[in-house]
């Protein structure tokens, strides 16, 4: 939840010497309410953006075709917008670079959503990412290598508190994680180890107009205290963003409620303007409705932005890894049921 935003289009992003053309659905997951995120949803990526040609190369095959030196036919698969970015030479010049000293990949995650497949690859070293983006046709939409810096020390330092999941039914994690390859938040020590989650169904987060956030399976769900505790911030006047708007990049979180849990304390962000149940001062148990979940403050679409810190302010404290009571570690990609 950084305050910088991206624009509504596709972009470049370089790093380090390999490139990431975005689509809308990898900019979406770049952001959680706040990241830098697209509010564009897949399926309205231009048809001009895809590559026609019959495609060779499997989305799980990408990393060992690279490290094939195969660099032209990956390249052959990226799509028409991608390849009007960053021409054959130049990819084929600048891969090997990137992936210098790197043996082998093993696959950290898979996300499918709204027409788009996101995969990512860690290297052998652990000091490599890989992230591919492709639309259903298995078009390159995004590639991306990525330099990881992990942090042990922080990794394994869980709260001492006990957490429940704080939403009811299915959820799809968007953003989660123990490593910047799966969780963009883990760049930042003050979000490093939050959760951006959503609801889907049938590899969608929407069934209608993706322009209302009344389309969106999340907007309006309950958010529930994660543990006992004693709310000490609220924001609720914020206005819910439309999707494919503009985002609210003043005030990052939105609709929010913060809950001491005794020195630790939970954030729940992007709430649904108006929906909150509590005020400061009231004492919660776990389970206890909060609220309701929006597209207010830095979001692009409906969706829950929950982290444990240990201090009350957001963006001056330090996020903290989460003691799961049901023993989870939801990584992105993964669903998690809660009764």
């Amino acid at each position: 939840m950084k305050k910088a935003t991206r624009k509504n289009r596709i972009e470049i992003f370089h790093y380090g010497k390999m490139v990431l053309v975005a689509s809308a659905f990898a900019a979406f997951i770049t952001a959680c309410g706040g990241g830098g995120g697209n509010s564009e949803v897949a399926k309205d990526i231009p048809n001009e953006t895809t590559n026609t040609k019959d495609q060779t190369v499997k989305p799980e095959e990408v990393p060992e075709k690279l490290l094939e030196g195969k660099y032209a036919e990956v390249y052959d698969q990226f799509s028409n917008e991608f390849k009007q970015q960053l021409s054959e030479a130049d990819f084929v010049k600048m891969a090997p670079d990137s992936l210098k000293g790197v043996d082998s990949f093993k696959q950290a995650s898979v996300m499918k959503l709204n027409g788009s497949e996101q995969r990512s690859w860690i290297s052998d070293s652990g000091k490599i990412g890989l992230i591919t983006v492709f639309d259903e046709k298995g078009t390159i939409l995004g590639l991306q290598a990525k330099k990881l810096s992990p942090s042990p020390e922080t990794d394994n330092r869980l709260t001492k508190i006990k957490y429940d999941w704080p939403l009811k039914g299915e959820w799809f994690v968007t953003w989660g994680g123990t490593n910047a390859l799966v969780n963009y938040h883990y760049e930042y020590e003050s979000q490093r180890y939050a959760y951006d989650l959503i609801q889907k169904k049938d590899g969608y987060s929407y069934k209608g107009d993706p322009l209302k956030n009344t389309s969106y399976y999340a907007f309006g769900q309950p958010i529930h205290a994660p543990t006992s505790g004693t709310v000490v911030s609220v924001v609720n006047n914020i206005p819910d963003n439309e999707p494919v708007g503009v985002m609210n990049e003043k005030v990052p979180a939105g609709n929010e409620v913060v809950i001491d849990h005794g020195g630790e304390y939970s954030v729940l962000a992007h709430m649904k303007k108006g929906s909150v149940k509590v005020k400061v001062g009231d004492k919660v148990k776990s389970g206890d409705e909060i609220g309701l979940l929006g597209n207010s403050g830095n979001s692009s679409e409906a969706h829950l932005h929950f982290q444990v810190s240990d201090g009350a302010d957001l963006f001056k404290s330090r996020s903290i890894n989460i003691n799961w009571k049901n023993r989870i570690a939801p990584v992105q990609g993964e669903t998690i049921t809660a009764e």
